[in-house]
């Protein structure tokens, strides 16, 4: 169980969620975890397998405070909905944003500082630790042309010319990211970043990685009463997500990457656990998801502190605070989207 600010996420697996006069009362076995007043909160975000009494579903109903459930690897099942709840209105002002470029540009600038930031962050951070097993003058020559990308985002004035920005950025990233790979550098090597299908292991473990990452933006954004298909970055497409993809952008560098670099760095992921198709595919075997799953289930577990709320949570909530920071920018309850800018 964890209350961050006004939002109350309950991540024990085997917690169960009542009502107590206007409390939520939070119950693992015959042991009560807490009791909290119902009208300090915004929302509840439950992650047990066993959910909640009607009674506490009626009630946050009534107050329009968002309840929603996941399962305990953040699946999006449902939210309760109420007639106060405000899902309708903060949709229409997504909605009214992504369709106006003025309203969009100051949301995608954010969504590619925070990527850009966590990107470099990436390279100082193995140069700091790793200096006698890096090329470190590549990598430095790398960091500042991030440093020089960051300074154009902030000055772009379309979200098309942004996007050129991030493209650049991306390039300058990738270039030395096998630098960053320290161990079977036979078996795992980057030159390019490919996909549909990725051409070697490292972009097969990346792209199984992303498509995680992907999912648990989706969750949270439809947690908040998000539309995660209504992007401000990303154009509308059938079937897109388009605003998830937005919000994966800032954590591609601070999670994924840096997860998928550990796996290898640590030998926990194997050459053998991949599969070599007919059309020179590379994809995880199904030993190599087993073992990318339950690394990542663990790494969400892992506690950080959140560098906008100043307090601790676990790295698989921070989705769902972004996604709730988004909201209420969208809401006009902050001036501008902080993006999560890791060190």
């Amino acid at each position: 169980m964890r209350q961050l600010l006004n939002t109350l996420y309950v991540t024990s697996e085997d917690a169960y969620l009542s009502l107590e006069n206007d409390n939520v009362v939070v119950q693992q076995g015959d042991s009560v975890l807490g009791k909290i007043p119902l009208r300090s909160l915004e929302s509840i975000m439950d992650f047990s397998y066993k959910g909640a009494s009607p009674a506490l579903m009626g009630k946050c109903a009534e107050f329009g405070l968002g309840l929603s459930f996941f399962s305990p690897r953040g699946r999006y099942y449902c939210s309760v909905l109420g007639e106060k709840n405000r899902n309708v209105l903060l949709r229409r002002e997504q909605f009214r944003f992504a369709d106006d470029e003025s309203e969009a540009l100051p949301f995608a600038q954010s969504f590619i500082v925070g990527k850009i930031y966590n990107c470099r962050w990436v390279l100082e951070r193995t140069k700091r630790d790793h200096t006698l097993r890096v090329n470190s003058e590549r990598i430095s020559e790398q960091s500042e042309k991030l440093r020089q990308a960051l300074l154009n985002a902030c000055k772009c004035s379309s979200v098309d010319g942004l996007r050129g920005v991030e493209g650049l950025a991306a390039k300058d990233y990738f270039f030395t990211f096998d630098d960053l790979i320290l161990r079977n550098k036979d078996d795992f090597f980057f030159q390019e970043r490919s996909r549909r299908p990725p051409l070697d292991r490292m972009n097969a473990l990346l792209s199984f990685i992303y498509a995680l990452l992907t999912s648990d933006c989706v969750a949270a954004l439809q947690g908040v009463g998000l539309d995660p298909y209504v992007g401000f970055l990303h154009t509308d497409r059938p079937g897109r997500a388009s605003l998830a993809l937005d919000l994966v952008e800032e954590f591609r560098p601070a999670i994924a990457d840096r997860f998928a670099l550990t796996l290898v760095n640590t030998g926990k992921i194997k050459p053998s656990q991949f599969e070599i198709r007919e059309n020179g595919g590379v994809f995880l075997s199904d030993e190599g998801r087993k073992t990318v799953l339950a690394a990542w289930q663990k790494r969400k577990q892992e506690t950080i502190t959140h560098p906008f709320f100043k307090e601790k949570l676990q790295w698989g909530l921070v989705p769902h605070a972004q996604a709730l920071l988004l909201s209420r920018a969208i809401r006009g309850d902050l001036d501008a989207y902080p993006p999560f800018m890791w060190k």
